[in-house]
């Protein structure tokens, strides 16, 4: 029984991913198309991530994205371009490729996450 919770809470993790993605990929397109179309697509994909949301808090699951926020080495992230960067310097969160999952206080998947120079 456990099995199965643990195998639904992947597949679910999974789907919340490729939402994720999707979503950055969304935006994009948006941006090309007329105002009136915007607002129609950006609804309907509303409701789905809505969908998607609501089965995550079922299973006491949420994303959490960092993007923006200071570079802490004890983020539960893992940064890809790390090593472009001298161990003194002050970086952010570029872009989070994956979010954190977290399961009630405690993280369940860690994150992906590019980082860049923070402003002088």
């Amino acid at each position: 029984m456990e099995n199965d919770k643990e195998l639904l809470q992947e597949s679910l993790c999974a789907i919340a991913l490729e939402l994720f993605r999707f979503q950055q990929v969304f935006q994009k397109v948006l941006g090309k198309l007329t105002l009136e179309d915007q607002k129609k697509y950006r609804g309907q994909f509303s409701w789905f991530a809505g969908k998607v949301n609501r089965a995550l808090e079922g299973a006491g699951l949420r994303l959490c994205s960092l993007e923006g926020q200071i570079y802490d080495p004890g983020m539960a992230v893992t940064p890809l371009n790390l090593d472009e960067f001298a161990e003194d310097e002050k970086l952010y969160i570029l872009q989070m490729i994956e979010p954190i999952i977290m399961q009630e206080d405690r993280v369940f998947r860690m994150g992906t996450v590019v980082l860049g120079r923070c402003p002088q």
